[in-house]
């Protein structure tokens, strides 16, 4: 099985970009291997229907993502399936996810949408020019982290640890000078 692992959002806005973060830093600090599936991460910024290409190439998708949950407090975490969305989550509120539900929606409408689990995070700040990530951001994408290690191990990959210094927020301040922020 061909599994991707997606990171959203737009690294510019704080927390908003923690699904890129997360994703690269993911990539970053793990090796994961099996004999069945392959493991790709992609960036996917917000890209939203642009990404279509890319996605139907794959069995099976993790996005990494901001959401929005009634009763929720920022930095707390959702798992779910995309075919059964909990009524209280919502993507709306941010500068992209509205366009990523869309995107997968449109995929749904011609049968090319691979399965697709998401793992969100209720999100502090997503305005501003920032590349500072919230601590209640900082102390969710551990347990983001966890979930979506779980969730891989699941699947029957073997996962090690290549680098036990990384730091997220780091990492965040390193890509967006890279990308010349």
């Amino acid at each position: 099985m061909k599994i991707l692992i997606l990171g959203i959002g737009n690294i510019m806005f704080s927390d908003e970009g923690i699904g890129v973060h997360l994703c690269r830093y993911i990539q970053q600090k793990y090796c994961f291997t099996s004999s069945t599936h392959t493991l790709d991460f992609v960036d996917g910024g917000t890209l939203a229907e642009r990404l279509i290409p890319i996605i139907v190439q794959y069995d099976y998708v993790v996005i990494l993502d901001c959401i929005s949950a009634e009763g929720g407090e920022f930095g707390d975490v959702y798992f779910f399936d995309f075919d059964d969305i909990p009524k209280h989550i919502s993507w709306q509120g941010s500068a992209h996810e509205v366009e990523m539900l869309q995107t997968l929606t449109m995929m749904d409408i011609v049968g090319d949408r691979p399965k697709t689990k998401i793992i969100g995070i209720i999100p502090k700040v997503v305005e501003g020019t920032t590349l500072k990530l919230t601590d209640e951001i900082i102390k969710g994408s551990k347990t983001m982290e966890n979930v979506l290690i779980r969730h891989l191990k699941e699947l029957e990959f073997e996962i090690e640890v290549m680098n036990e210094k990384i730091d997220i927020q780091c990492e965040a301040y390193k890509f967006g000078q890279d990308e010349g922020l």
